[in-house]
C-alpha cells in the first residue's frame, strides 16, 4: 500500500467518515485483540470499536457456540471445560487466515500459551481491566456464567482474577482501565493508545 513500516493510515468510509486504522506491523497481523477477565467490556467495547473503523467484528465465544449449536454454559455443562478450550483453540487457528477485525476473546483464552501466541500475531493486544468491584458488580448482572456456578461466586472472581491477571498483562501491546469509561470512550482510549505504539 505504499505505506512506510510503523506509519498510521487513516480512510474515511462511507457518509459516516469511519476511520479504518491499518498497522503496518513486522511478523503480526492487522486485527485488534481484546482479551480480559468477564465484565470488562470486551463485547460492548469491541462493538463500540465496529461502529468506529469500519472492521468486522469476531468473538471466539460465539465462534465456538456456533459450532456446537450450545450457548457456552451448555457446553460447559455437557461437554467440560477442556472440549470448551480445545474449540477455542481451533477458533483462533481460523481467525489467523482472517482479514483485519475487531476480535473479542473468552476470558480464560489466555491460559494456554499456543493461544497467546496465536493473538499476538493476529495484531495488537489490549487487555481491558477494571477492580475487582466493579467487574463483580458487572459479572452478577447475568446469571449464566459457567464459571461462577459456585458457593460463593465472589471468592472464585478473586481466585480466577489471581491466575489470569498476570496472564493478561504478559500477553498486552496495551491495559485499560475500563471501570469508569463509557463503550465509546473504552474505544476511543483504545485506538488512541494503539495510535502511540
Amino acid at each position: 500500500m505504499g505505506a512506510r513500516r510503523g506509519e498510521r493510515l487513516l480512510f474515511g468510509i462511507g457518509a459516516w467518515h469511519k476511520r479504518l486504522y491499518i498497522f503496518s506491523m513486522t511478523g503480526r497481523g492487522q486485527s485488534i485483540v481484546l482479551i480480559g477477565f468477564m465484565g470488562a467490556g470486551k463485547s460492548s467495547g469491541g462493538k463500540a470499536l465496529v461502529r468506529k473503523t469500519g472492521l468486522p467484528y469476531f468473538d471466539t465465544d460465539e465462534i465456538v457456540s456456533k459450532r456446537f449449536g450450545l450457548s457456552v454454559t451448555e457446553i460447559f455443562v455437557q461437554l467440560g471445560e477442556e472440549e470448551f478450550r480445545d474449540a477455542e483453540t481451533e477458533a483462533l487457528r481460523q481467525l489467523s487466515e482472517a482479514a483485519p477485525a475487531i476480535i473479542v476473546t473468552g476470558g480464560g483464552i489466555v491460559l494456554r500459551p499456543e493461544n497467546v501466541k496465536m493473538l499476538r500475531e493476529l495484531g495488537k493486544v489490549v487487555s481491558l481491566e477494571a477492580d475487582e468491584e466493579t467487574l463483580f458488580h458487572r459479572i452478577s448482572r447475568r446469571a449464566t456464567r459457567p464459571l461462577l456456578q459456585t458457593k460463593n461466586p465472589r471468592a472464585t472472581v478473586a481466585e480466577l482474577l489471581r491466575v489470569r491477571a498476570p496472564l493478561y498483562h504478559a500477553a498486552a501491546d496495551v491495559r485499560l482501565d475500563t471501570s469508569r469509561l463509557t463503550h465509546d470512550e473504552v474505544a476511543d482510549a483504545i485506538l488512541g493508545s494503539i495510535n502511540k505504539l
